[in-house]
């Protein structure tokens, strides 16, 4: 290796050496943080019985007759879903920052920005604030919301300057130094934004469901995070959260987080990773499944994990794999590809005693039999929105839609019937 890197240096300064240097002027557009104060960050923090209309879509958590659903980046909706019939709003967590969530024993665990907090939801719909720790996720950033590079200098630079919590589109004129090839300058402007695109407990406990979008996952008493493909783990036990263990690099791009047995599953832009958590604090590789780049998010029963790839901006731009994968990883060390259909947009899936809903051209229900026929059983197919997540329970199942929250009784698979809708939107 170091006979190549040398190689490599000597060619490198040949080559610079025949070519002049070039001063160029380039103007270009990068997002430049906007900062919040640390204390009025932290200070942020507001629980309200105000009943607030969701406008976006996020992520849900169903925990004892209840559904906690994220604004991202704004706050936690919470609805009391006892009677799916009539679902009523009864509250909302405003907190910045938040893209996440997991319930434990009456604890709704959050992400805000690049700080996990915690509230007690004896009473759901008046959760209380219980504590944080600060600055556990610092690679966290607010969404970008267009096509270009963030300002990395200015972002990370300091550390005076408080909270980044969101981004202003500037337009730069600077010069450039190359050489008159033209490689470097192109270097430059990709690193500076001009073509850069944005990026089940086993112990007794009672543990809320989450959707397969999720970016945490609860197991043996122990919460998982992965935010910018790094892993985090939490001991749960005590009375407040406890890093306990160093966070380490889990993979490129890991979008989804789903436990199963005693491993963990992860959904990235380019495959399934596997790992072990048999000993919970040092999960250990398995194995991967690769794929065309897509978002991947993944869930897994029977020994069969279900992974729909679909095309969109939230991954790239270019991406246009559209399908359901179902991988047999009965052995996590050699899990095997069995089938892929082919598919419209798909995105959320959700299993419940045999039946599996997917959220591709509205939503999908169909019975699982084998892998190979799992086509030729399609229950049912509602189509009019744009399906995002699901979560089944109990013969109700909620799904998360670009314009509402369906609600689905599937207790007689030959008459499955809307039971209500929530609007989402603007």
């Amino acid at each position: 290796m170091k006979k190549l890197l040398f190689l490599f240096s000597t060619i490198l300064l040949g080559l610079t050496s025949c070519q002049d240097q070039v001063t160029e002027t380039v103007t270009y557009k990068i997002n430049e943080p906007v900062f919040m104060s640390t204390e009025t960050f932290r200070n942020s923090v507001k629980v309200t019985g105000e009943q607030r209309k969701i406008s976006t879509i996020g992520k849900m958590c169903f925990y004892n007759g209840y559904l906690y659903i994220s604004e991202p980046e704004s706050g936690i909706h919470i609805i009391d879903n006892r009677n799916p019939a009539n679902p009523q709003m009864v509250g909302f967590i405003e907190l910045m920052g938040n893209a996440d969530l997991a319930i434990r024993d009456n604890k709704l665990y959050a992400d805000s920005y690049i700080d996990l907090v915690w509230f007690d939801i004896s009473n759901p719909a008046l959760p209380e604030l219980k504590g944080r720790l600060d600055s556990i996720f610092p690679s966290a950033l607010p969404i970008v919301d267009n096509n270009y590079g963030i300002d990395y200098a200015q972002t990370y630079g300091s550390s005076n300057k408080g909270i980044v919590v969101g981004w202003k589109l500037t337009e730069k004129t600077e010069d450039v130094n190359h050489y008159s090839g033209g490689w470097w300058n192109k270097g430059y402007e990709l690193y500076d934004g001009v073509a850069l695109n944005s990026t089940t407990s086993t112990s007794g406990s009672s543990t809320g469901i989450n959707g397969s979008m999720s970016r945490f996952t609860i197991y043996n008493d122990r919460l998982y995070s992965v935010i910018n493909n790094s892993m985090s783990i939490f001991d749960l036990t005590g009375d407040q959260p406890v890093k306990a263990a160093d966070s380490f690099y889990i993979g490129w791009n890991v979008e989804t987080i789903f436990s199963y047995k005693t491993n963990l599953f992860f959904g990235t832009s380019t495959g399934m990773l596997i790992y072990s958590v048999s000993d919970p604090l040092k999960p250990e590789y398995q194995s991967c499944i690769t794929h065309a780049y897509a978002c991947d998010p993944v869930v897994v029963d029977n020994d069969l994990a279900y992974v729909t790839l679909h095309s969109g901006s939230i991954c790239d731009v270019s991406a246009k794999e559209n399908s359901l994968i179902i991988i047999d990883v009965k052995d996590v060390k050699n899990p095997t590809q069995l089938v892929t259909y082919n598919m419209t947009n798909p995105k959320g899936l959700g299993i419940d005693n045999g039946k599996l809903f997917l959220c591709d051209d509205g939503l999908k229900i169909y019975k699982i039999t084998t892998p190979q026929t799992l086509m030729a059983n399609n229950l049912a197919h509602y189509t009019g929105m744009d399906g995002f997540d699901v979560i089944p329970f109990n013969n109700t199942l909620m799904m998360i839609a670009d314009d509402g929250l369906y609600q689905y009784d599937y207790t007689d698979l030959t008459q499955i019937k809307l039971l209500s809708k929530i609007a989402i939107g603007k």
